[in-house]
Formats: C-alpha cells, sequence, structure tokens
C-alpha cells in the first residue's frame, strides 16, 4: 500500500508557538468557569489551539504536522496551565496523541489523517478491555474510564491485554485505536477538580479491531514501531512513557506557575483584618511565594534536561542509560506532589479569604490536587523501584 503525504505545512518557529500560548491565558482565565460548568473545555478554545498549531506540534511532517522538540510542546502546555489547567490537561493529551500514532501502522495513520491532520484522537489507557483475538485482528469490549477531552475528537487510544498466544505466557498490552463509531460516551465526569476536562467513561461492546489498528506500547523494539519506518526522526524513537508521563504530570507546574501569578496580582492588594498588614509585607507570605518560584524553576529545568539528553540519545540511535530513564520516571511523578504542596501554602498564605470558592487561586490549588489522582503521578511505587534499582535490586519497570 502506497502512503500518501498530505500537503506540508508552514512550521512555525518556537518562539512564535510560546507567543501563541502566551496570548491565550488571559482568554482562558475568563473562559475557566464555563469549562468548569459545563464540564468541557469550550469549543472555541479547542479551535484556537487548531488554528494556531498546538496539536501538530509532535505530529509527524508526513502527515502534516511541525515534528518539533518535546520541550516546544511541555512549554505550550504549562504556559496553558497558568490560564487554565483543564485546557491544559487535555491538550496534554490529546496533543500526545499524534506522536503515539506515529507509531502505528502507516495504514492506521492514513485512516485518521489523510482526510484532515488537524483529527483529535482521546484515549485511555487503562487495560480493562475484553480482548479476543480473531482472524485479522481482535475483538474488543469493555468500559474505560477518564478520557479526558474525548468530547473533542473523532478517534480513540483504549487500553487492553492480548491474551498470550501460548500456554504459560505472559499476555501482552496493546493500545486499541478505534473511531467514534465504535464507542459511546457515557457522560459522568463530576469531579472536585479539573472539572474541564471532561474526562468521561467510554464504552465498546462486542467491536473487530484490525491488527494494523494497535499497538503494542510497551515495546519499543523496532518491530514494534512500524510506522517509525515511515516517521524515522528521532523523536520517534523516545520511550512512550517518558513522553506520556510528563503529558499527564506537566500541567501542574504551569498550574503553580498560574497560581503564583494569581497570588503576585493579589499580594499588594489583599489587607487582614485581623492583622492589618498588607500580604505583600508578610514575611511568611513572601518566603512562600520565593519558595513556589524556585520550585517552578527547578521542575522546568529538570524536564527540559531530561528530554534534551533523552533526545540527543535518540540522535544516535541510543536509548537513554536505564538508571537515568528511572529517575526521569520519578522526577515526572513527584512533580504534582511538589506542585501539591507549594499551593496549599499559596493558598493558606491568602488568609481567610482563600476558603472562598471565588477566590482566584482555589481553582488552582483543586486543578493541581486533582492532578495527582492520575496512576502516572502516583511517586511511590515508582520511587520504591528506583531505589531498589540503585540499592542493586532488578528493574521491575519494564515500561520506561
Amino acid at each position: 500500500m502506497t502512503i500518501q503525504p498530505v500537503p506540508k505545512v508552514t512550521v512555525p518557529s518556537e518562539a512564535e508557538l510560546l507567543q501563541s500560548a502566551r496570548e491565550m491565558v488571559p482568554r482562558l482565565l475568563e473562559r475557566a468557569e464555563q469549562a468548569e460548568r459545563d464540564a468541557r473545555v469550550p469549543d472555541e478554545t479547542v479551535q484556537e489551539m487548531q488554528d494556531a498549531g498546538f496539536f501538530r506540534v509532535l505530529q509527524p511532517r508526513h502527515f502534516g504536522g511541525f515534528e518539533l522538540s518535546p520541550r516546544v510542546f511541555y512549554s505550550i502546555q504549562m504556559i496553558l496551565a497558568e490560564g487554565c489547567m483543564s485546557t491544559a490537561w487535555i491538550y496534554g493529551v490529546l496533543g500526545v496523541h499524534p506522536w503515539q500514532l506515529a507509531l502505528f501502522d502507516p495504514k492506521a495513520q492514513e485512516e485518521v489523517w489523510a482526510r484532515d491532520p488537524s483529527t483529535l484522537v482521546a484515549s485511555t489507557y487503562m487495560p480493562v478491555g475484553k480482548v479476543t483475538p480473531t482472524e485479522g485482528g481482535f475483538r474488543l469490549s469493555g468500559r474505560w474510564s477518564f478520557s479526558s477531552g474525548c468530547e473533542h475528537a473523532e478517534w480513540i487510544f483504549l487500553g487492553g491485554m492480548v491474551p498470550p498466544s501460548e500456554d504459560g505466557g505472559a499476555p501482552e498490552y496493546r493500545t486499541f485505536m478505534l473511531p467514534k463509531s465504535d464507542y459511546q460516551i457515557v457522560h459522568n465526569w463530576n469531579t472536585f477538580g479539573l472539572k474541564g476536562t471532561g474526562s468521561h467513561d467510554i464504552v465498546v461492546e462486542d467491536v473487530f479491531v484490525s491488527e494494523y489498528r494497535t499497538h503494542r506500547t510497551r515495546d519499543d523494539s523496532a518491530a514494534a514501531r512500524p510506522g517509525a519506518q515511515l516517521n524515522n526522526g528521532a523523536l520517534y524513537r523516545l520511550p512512550f512513557a517518558q513522553v506520556f508521563v510528563r503529558a499527564v504530570s506537566s500541567s501542574c507546574i504551569g498550574g503553580l506557575q498560574g497560581a503564583l501569578n494569581t497570588f503576585r496580582r493579589t499580594a499588594a492588594q489583599q489587607v487582614s483584618r485581623n492583622f492589618l498588614g498588607a500580604t505583600a509585607n508578610d514575611p511568611s507570605a513572601q518566603l512562600v511565594a520565593s519558595e513556589a518560584a524556585s520550585a517552578v524553576d527547578q521542575l522546568k529545568t529538570t524536564l527540559f534536561r531530561n528530554f534534551d539528553a533523552m533526545m540527543a540519545c535518540a540522535d544516535r540511535g541510543e536509548a537513554a542509560p536505564i538508571e537515568d530513564r528511572l529517575l526521569y520516571r520519578f522526577q515526572s511523578s513527584q512533580a504534582p506532589d511538589i506542585c501539591a504542596h507549594h499551593v496549599s501554602r499559596l493558598l493558606k498564605s491568602c488568609g481567610g479569604s482563600g476558603i472562598y470558592m471565588s477566590h482566584p487561586m482555589v481553582r488552582f490549588f483543586l486543578d493541581i490536587h486533582a492532578g495527582r489522582a492520575h496512576v502516572a503521578n502516583y511517586a511511590d511505587p515508582v520511587g520504591r523501584n528506583f531505589g531498589g534499582f540503585l540499592c542493586g535490586l532488578e528493574n521491575k519497570d519494564n515500561t520506561v
């Protein structure tokens, strides 16, 4: 089968993309309440991200993408989070899928992008699907939770375990790709934070999925990434886990920056009725603000350094050392906890006014704490595995 490329697009510079994201922040702040009320990021926000080309950052050039570095992608996400973490969250999830789709069989890529390179793919990777091998592919059924931004997508990635082909063998995790006609969205998203992500449930009832519409997600070998023959840039040699986990942790970093921005705007104006002094003059508040700013800088520096190192290895056709990847994975999982610590201290420094739902700091506080709930952000098992490796034990995480 001959895969026809879509027309090439003009690739904007990193500075242009980041400026576009920066210009969106005031509008995102204005729309954040609507996103929460509707449990859905507004369509105009998604369209603005499409118009700016944000969803094409990790998309292969063969199919109309920009094929830029992860540094650009996560920078955009963190800037968006300064205005609305729900928007940044669905950008991270929907925006990372073009990177994974680039690893699928080229036939699957063409199905999604040939007619419209701006087509979006949602996901929920929980391995809960019932998978039955059949001629040419699989039968798939199940119900998956937490599909962020699913109402904006025409396709979806779903997780499932393929039964072993031999007795005593291990099942294989795969991502299954389905068109919107093959699944139902169950609107049940009602949470205390990240309300605008619309992370509803997905139901599939005995649908056939062709073999070429699956991806052996935890296998980084060339055989498991047939699309990489077409999209052979270093970007598509990065490990799946390293790319995806940052898509669900980095919005917390931008959210902390957004909380700090809010704190800076209000500190000079807010005067305690108990202590009769401005928050800006409170030594404790001053320290809290400086520590939050330092944390944001450290978290961003670590994120960029890690991807620069992994991209350098990919350029050489090598994988980053396993010890480095375990460190990077742990640092990603730690980021939401660090952000939650600092946003909690910022909110406390707002005094009694900070307990009102109308306070502009509260949304950042709730969204960051909600972001911690993603399984990829549960740092304890990741840290234990990394610590065990440092102490001479075998690595038990085969996804890094």
